[in-house]
């Protein structure tokens, strides 16, 4: 079978004007990502990203750590859904809880997880961008991409949102479980699976041997 290897994008810019690029820490994960797959021997035929800014800064990291050129497909349903919609569509029907301080990162993520969690039952009302539903699709028909594009070993670059729910889809998991995962994701983290064009095995989830050292636990991040 062939290898998929699906990394999330490095620490963004939460709480500034454009949260889609990479912080400088962000940057460094990513680069230290590249190194440990080059030490590994673990080198890819096909790279497959989102067209986000982070997912493509993430991806040319990594390429810079392996000492590889940057190349890559453009696939946009590994793209996040719209985060800040869903936090701003629970507030409008809750107003008493938009009581955090800006950049409050703890604050927000408990309010999203409501978001979520009402989302994914069609719950959460207002204009949203996308349904539940539509954000499921596009990540089966982002998998369906990798499972056809004829490569051995492949490395996606994507978010949270995206790699939480491709993972409860390949274990044949409920929504809620999608929304855990996606929150547990560590930025510029590695899982691994093995797949075909009939099935695609999770293998390991959630891997950051590469920050996994007393000089970087700084870097171990989720935001």
């Amino acid at each position: 079978m062939a290898e998929l290897y699906l990394v999330r994008h490095g620490q963004a810019s939460f709480g500034t004007d454009d949260y889609d690029r990479l912080s400088t820490l962000g940057e460094q994960q990513s680069v230290w990502l590249g190194e440990y797959l080059s030490e590994r021997k673990i080198d890819f035929d096909h790279v497959i990203i989102g067209t986000q800014l982070r997912h493509r800064q993430t991806a040319e990291g990594i390429c810079r750590g392996m000492g590889r050129s940057p190349d890559f497909a453009l696939h946009a349903g590994l793209n996040e859904y719209d985060f800040y919609a869903l936090y701003n569509a629970l507030i409008k029907e809750r107003p008493e809880l938009n009581q955090s301080a800006p950049g409050n990162k703890q604050y927000f993520y408990k309010r999203l997880k409501e978001a979520l969690l009402l989302w994914s039952t069609d719950a959460l009302t207002g204009p949203l961008p996308e349904k539940w539903h539509a954000f499921a699709e596009r990540i089966n028909s982002a998998l369906g991409f990798i499972q056809q594009c004829g490569a051995q070993k492949v490395l996606v670059v994507s978010s949270g949102g995206p790699i939480g729910m491709l993972i409860s889809q390949v274990l044949g998991a409920p929504a809620n479980t999608a929304i855990e995962l996606n929150l547990q994701i560590r930025n510029a983290s590695l899982s691994q699976f093995y797949f075909n064009e009939q099935s695609v095995k999770l293998a390991s989830f959630n891997n950051i041997a590469h920050l996994d050292r007393a000089d970087r636990l700084h870097a171990i991040t989720y935001g």
